[in-house]
């Protein structure tokens, strides 16, 4: 599948079934867990289950000139599909994302032996009754879970966007640098 396919395919068929509740940090780098679900394209009837965080940098208003540094997301597999042709790619579409570091770390990739619609409402049984509030559960296609991953920090970005701006701003005046 070319890039553009790909990222297609991904907006398509990715959704946040539960996201986390709290936004970025404003003055610190975030840790994002996630568990993705997705169907088994080798067994047929059972489910993907993928767990890990993503590491996203402290935010800054001032950034640097490079593009985002993107590691831990196994984009190197493909021939077509790299770090550097995601982000151009994705720079190409209007697809900004902050000028920050996210690093994957992926801590386990199992089975669920079910379909995927039982392997979410077990996973959404399982983060209710922990009380986790820090887990975003999100779906999505079992090859296209980079893009996926893309995809729930874009929004979790956005969300945080106007609260960093504001830590920023306060931060300045506080420390005697605006107005």
């Amino acid at each position: 599948m070319n890039l553009y396919d790909a990222w297609d395919q991904a907006l398509k068929t990715t959704e946040v079934l539960r996201p986390r509740i709290r936004g970025l940090s404003s003055s610190s780098s975030t840790k994002l867990p996630y568990v993705f679900l997705a169907e088994s394209s080798i067994n047929s009837g059972d489910s993907v289950v993928r767990r890990g965080e993503v590491e996203v940098g402290k935010p800054s208003i001032i950034l640097p000139s490079n593009l985002p540094q993107i590691t831990g997301f196994d984009f190197e597999d493909g021939e077509e599909i790299n770090p550097d042709a995601v982000m151009n790619f994705l720079l190409v579409r209007g697809v900004q994302i902050p000028s920050l570091k996210y690093n994957n770390l992926t801590s386990s990739v199992d089975i669920f032996e079910g379909k995927l619609s039982e392997a979410i409402k077990a996973h959404l049984k399982k983060l209710q009754r922990t009380e986790d509030t820090e887990t975003t559960l999100l779906t999505g296609g079992e090859s296209l879970w980079q893009f996926a991953l893309l995809i729930f920090i874009g929004l979790q970005a956005s969300r945080s966007a106007q609260s960093d701006f504001k830590y920023l701003i306060d931060e300045w005046r506080r420390k005697g640098g605006l107005f």
